[in-house]
Protein backbone atom coordinates (compact mmCIF):
# COMPACT_ATOMS: atom_id res chain seq x y z
CA UNK A 1 0.00 0.00 0.00
CA UNK A 2 2.64 2.65 0.71
CA UNK A 3 4.42 2.37 -2.77
CA UNK A 4 0.75 3.41 -4.06
CA UNK A 5 1.60 6.53 -2.77
CA UNK A 6 2.21 9.76 -4.40
CA UNK A 7 5.78 10.86 -4.23
CA UNK A 8 6.27 13.43 -1.22
CA UNK A 9 6.82 16.42 -3.86
CA UNK A 10 3.36 15.58 -5.49
CA UNK A 11 1.77 15.53 -1.72
CA UNK A 12 3.12 19.00 -1.30
CA UNK A 13 1.64 20.18 -4.37
CA UNK A 14 -1.51 18.83 -3.70
CA UNK A 15 -1.37 20.41 -0.12
CA UNK A 16 -0.72 24.07 -1.65
CA UNK A 17 -3.56 23.06 -3.83
CA UNK A 18 -6.21 22.24 -1.34
CA UNK A 19 -4.98 24.99 0.76
CA UNK A 20 -5.68 27.83 -1.38
CA UNK A 21 -9.13 25.72 -2.43
CA UNK A 22 -10.00 26.21 1.28
CA UNK A 23 -10.82 29.83 0.61
CA UNK A 24 -14.59 30.72 -0.06
CA UNK A 25 -14.04 33.43 -2.50
CA UNK A 26 -11.32 31.36 -4.37
CA UNK A 27 -14.33 28.76 -4.71
CA UNK A 28 -16.58 30.61 -6.04
CA UNK A 29 -14.34 32.58 -8.41
CA UNK A 30 -13.42 28.98 -9.48
CA UNK A 31 -16.49 27.12 -9.79
CA UNK A 32 -17.83 30.77 -11.88
CA UNK A 33 -14.63 29.94 -14.25
CA UNK A 34 -15.98 26.58 -14.51
CA UNK A 35 -19.13 27.16 -16.46
CA UNK A 36 -17.59 28.35 -19.14
CA UNK A 37 -15.55 30.83 -21.24
CA UNK A 38 -12.94 33.42 -20.02
CA UNK A 39 -14.32 36.21 -18.04
CA UNK A 40 -12.33 39.87 -16.88
CA UNK A 41 -11.70 40.28 -13.53
CA UNK A 42 -14.17 42.54 -12.71
CA UNK A 43 -16.99 40.15 -13.65
CA UNK A 44 -15.37 37.82 -11.50
CA UNK A 45 -15.32 40.15 -8.70
CA UNK A 46 -19.19 41.21 -8.97
CA UNK A 47 -19.91 37.40 -8.96
CA UNK A 48 -17.81 36.90 -5.89
CA UNK A 49 -19.17 40.17 -4.52
CA UNK A 50 -15.92 41.47 -3.67
CA UNK A 51 -13.66 44.37 -4.90
CA UNK A 52 -11.74 44.13 -7.85
CA UNK A 53 -8.19 44.09 -5.74
CA UNK A 54 -9.21 41.39 -3.92
CA UNK A 55 -10.82 38.91 -6.48
CA UNK A 56 -7.13 39.79 -8.60
CA UNK A 57 -5.21 38.94 -5.47
CA UNK A 58 -6.95 35.43 -5.64
CA UNK A 59 -6.87 34.81 -9.48
CA UNK A 60 -3.38 35.77 -8.87
CA UNK A 61 -2.86 32.69 -6.01
CA UNK A 62 -4.80 30.18 -8.35
CA UNK A 63 -2.88 31.27 -11.48
CA UNK A 64 0.40 30.54 -9.68
CA UNK A 65 -0.70 27.16 -8.47
CA UNK A 66 -1.42 26.36 -12.24
CA UNK A 67 -4.87 26.31 -12.10
CA UNK A 68 -6.09 29.69 -13.87
CA UNK A 69 -4.78 31.05 -16.75
CA UNK A 70 -4.51 34.68 -17.96
CA UNK A 71 -4.61 37.05 -20.93
CA UNK A 72 -4.22 40.68 -20.74
CA UNK A 73 -6.35 43.01 -23.56
CA UNK A 74 -5.40 46.38 -22.81
CA UNK A 75 -6.14 47.57 -19.30
CA UNK A 76 -8.63 44.70 -18.83
CA UNK A 77 -7.08 41.00 -17.68
CA UNK A 78 -9.17 38.13 -18.33
CA UNK A 79 -8.60 34.41 -16.76
CA UNK A 80 -9.91 31.12 -17.69
CA UNK A 81 -9.47 27.54 -16.21
CA UNK A 82 -6.08 25.79 -16.91
CA UNK A 83 -6.73 22.70 -14.68
CA UNK A 84 -9.74 21.45 -15.90
CA UNK A 85 -9.24 18.46 -12.53
CA UNK A 86 -9.33 21.18 -10.19
CA UNK A 87 -12.71 22.93 -12.10
CA UNK A 88 -14.70 19.67 -12.29
CA UNK A 89 -13.65 18.49 -8.50
CA UNK A 90 -15.40 22.43 -7.51
CA UNK A 91 -18.24 21.17 -9.96
CA UNK A 92 -18.79 17.89 -7.98
CA UNK A 93 -18.90 19.51 -4.69
CA UNK A 94 -21.41 21.77 -5.15
CA UNK A 95 -23.69 19.98 -7.65
CA UNK A 96 -26.72 19.56 -6.39
CA UNK A 97 -26.89 15.70 -6.57
CA UNK A 98 -23.81 15.61 -4.32
CA UNK A 99 -25.56 17.91 -1.75
CA UNK A 100 -28.20 15.79 -0.84
CA UNK A 101 -26.09 12.84 0.10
Amino acid sequence: MKAKLPDSESLQDAGRLFGALSDPTRLKLLVALGQGDELCVCDLAHVAGTTISTASHHLRKLRDLGVLKHRNDGRMAYYAIRNRRVAQLASVMFSPAEASR
